[in-house]
C-alpha cells in the first residue's frame, strides 16, 4: 500500500466540485503539488489531511482513513498553511510552541525540553519568553512550523507556506522543511523553484490530477498551459 492513495477522489464545496475523481498513489518523500488559484490543489491538501471529506470515492494517509481514523492521523500529520496568525493562539513563543504538545499529556520536564529543542531547531531558541505577535512576519511562519514539527509528524503538509514572506525568510522556511529527508513533505506552493527541490510534482488543473512525474517535466507542463 503507498503512503498516500487515492481512488477515485471526488470533493463537493457546496455546489462546486473542487476535486474530481483524483486517482494517485504516492511514495516519494517530497511531494509538490502546484497549479493556479482555484485549480483544487489546497482542496487536495485538506483531502489528504483529514480536513475536508471525499464526497465520492476512497482515501488512504498511511493506511489510515482521513475521516473515520481522523484521531490516528492527527497524530501523524502536521500542518502549516500561509497565514501563521492563525495557528499562534499562546501569549509567549514557548507556550505557543508548548500548546501543540497539550493532547500528549507528557511530564512537564519532558515538554520544557522538547520546546527548548524544537525552537532551536527552528532559530527562536532566544525569543523564547517573546510575544509571540510581536515576531515579524518569519518569526511567526517559523514558530507555526515549530508548532507543527514539535510533535515529530510522518507527514508534514506545507499549504503556501512562504506566500508572503520576503526572500530571505522564504528561503529559511524552505530549508526547515527540507531539513528532515525521513519526514514526508507534501508542498502546496506557486514558487517553482521550491516546487523543483521536491520528489515528484502533481498538477492541478480546474479540479482534476493533469499530472504527476519528475518536478520538472511537470513545471514545464505547467508553465505550457499557461500560455494557452
Amino acid at each position: 500500500m503507498s503512503a498516500i492513495e487515492l481512488r477515485d477522489a471526488s470533493v463537493r464545496l457546496g455546489d462546486q466540485l473542487a476535486l474530481e475523481a483524483v486517482r494517485v498513489d504516492l511514495d516519494a518523500r517530497r511531494i509538490a503539488v502546484i497549479g493556479s488559484n482555484g485549480s483544487g490543489k489546497s482542496t487536495f491538501a485538506r483531502l489528504v489531511g483529514g480536513l475536508v471529506g471525499a464526497s465520492s470515492g476512497s482515501v488512504r494517509v498511511e493506511g489510515l482513513d482521513p475521516i473515520k481514523q481522523a484521531s490516528a492521523l492527527r497524530r501523524r500529520v502536521g500542518f502549516v498553511f500561509s497565514n501563521p496568525d492563525a495557528q499562534i493562539l499562546m501569549p509567549t513563543v514557548a507556550e505557543d510552541a508548548a500548546f501543540s504538545l497539550r493532547a500528549e499529556r507528557l511530564p512537564r520536564a519532558e515538554v520544557a525540553d522538547r520546546v527548548r529543542s524544537a525552537l532551536l531547531d527552528v532559530g527562536l531558541g532566544a525569543l523564547a519568553d517573546r510575544s509571540a505577535h510581536e515576531l515579524s512576519g518569519g518569526q511567526k511562519q517559523l514558530l507555526a512550523l515549530c508548532g507543527a514539527l514539535i510533535r515529530r509528524p510522518s507527514l508534514l503538509i506545507a499549504d503556501e507556506p512562504t506566500a508572503f514572506l520576503d526572500a530571505r525568510n522564504s528561503r529559511m522556511i524552505a530549508d526547515r522543511l527540507f531539513a528532515d529527508a525521513d519526514r514526508r513533505l507534501l508542498l502546496v506552493t506557486h514558487d517553482l523553484a521550491l516546487a523543483a527541490r521536491c520528489d515528484v510534482a502533481l498538477l492541478f488543473i480546474d479540479g482534476r490530477l493533469d499530472e504527476v512525474g519528475d518536478p520538472l517535466q511537470v513545471i514545464d507542463r505547467y508553465e505550457a498551459s499557461l500560455s494557452c
